[in-house]
């Protein structure tokens, strides 16, 4: 199988080598050879550290670093039996893409969105074979975190749910189903706990460490709300904020004041080594 990812960032980076190391060959198209160059090396910094942790032996590494090609030309993907988008989540600049991989693969099985919020039948409208379009979301590390939610509009067909699904299930990831609406899932239930934590950090009510504090000690979360809304990414999580409202008119989305403003400075969490806490320093 050969598979197409569109976006070579965090998340298509991480899509790509879980790709390779299902035996997959795998195309990463960014926008220019600066990025394109960025994502080889977030891939082969991720593969090294699964040899040298013992997840994968030398000939397994070999083989899915060969797997991996990088361009900045999607029409290379022509031929590909499958493609995930994974670019910025900018609706307009997603819609582009699906019109572009309509042309490109008009005899693909599947066309696949990582969106975490951008409505699938808004791209899937992009197509001529609109049926075939879905959602397939990824969770960050894309190599650690096993669910995929499988996202099918009101008119994808069967088919091409359970042709992803077998796709996503080649990679050992678990799958769960949702339907075509803002947040999915798993976002849906989970951004509105962020922003009650941002709320209440930026009320005094609460220090931030004590309240990711609390939640790790006191509900056994992994992490805190907002130590994982710098690992999601503050604009990303504004973003699926704002969709949630747009589609729900529920006042728990509507996004803090603080998030707006740490979002305008570019204080967006650890892509950018500043959020909420401070990454500048390995013992941050």
């Amino acid at each position: 199988m050969r598979v197409g990812v569109v976006g070579g960032g965090l998340m298509g980076s991480g899509i790509a080598e879980v790709c390779a190391r299902a035996d997959i060959d795998v195309v990463v198209v960014e926008v220019d050879s600066e990025r394109a160059a960025a994502a080889r090396h977030s891939v082969e910094r991720s593969l090294a550290r699964a040899l040298g942790a013992g997840k994968l032996d030398g000939p397994a590494h070999a083989e899915a670093l060969s797997r991996l090609a990088y361009t900045t030309s999607i029409e290379e993907l022509a031929g590909a039996d499958a493609a995930v988008e994974a670019i910025v989540e900018s609706e307009s600049a997603k819609r582009e893409v699906f019109r572009r991989l309509d042309r490109v693969l008009p005899d693909a099985r599947f066309l696949a969105s990582n969106t975490s919020s951008v409505p699938i039948m808004k791209l899937a409208a992009e197509t001529s074979r609109p049926e075939r379009v879905l959602g397939l979301h990824f969770f960050n590390p894309v190599p650690v975190l096993r669910l995929v939610e499988v996202v099918r509009s009101i008119i994808t067909s069967e088919a091409v749910v359970t042709e992803a699904k077998g796709f996503v299930q080649g990679l050992d990831k678990e799958v769960i189903d949702s339907q075509d609406r803002a947040g999915f899932v798993v976002n849906a239930l989970l951004v509105p706990y962020i922003l009650s934590a941002i709320r209440m950090y930026e009320s005094g009510f609460a220090s931030k460490e004590d309240i990711d504090r609390g939640m790790v000690l006191g509900c056994a979360h992994p992490m805190g709300p907002l130590a994982l809304a710098d690992l999601i990414g503050l604009d990303t999580l504004k973003f699926v904020a704002e969709s949630l409202h747009e589609e729900f008119h529920d006042a728990s989305s509507v996004p803090p004041s603080l998030l707006n403003r740490m979002v305008e400075a570019g204080l967006l969490g650890r892509k950018a080594a500043r959020g909420f806490y401070d990454y500048t320093h390995p013992a941050s």
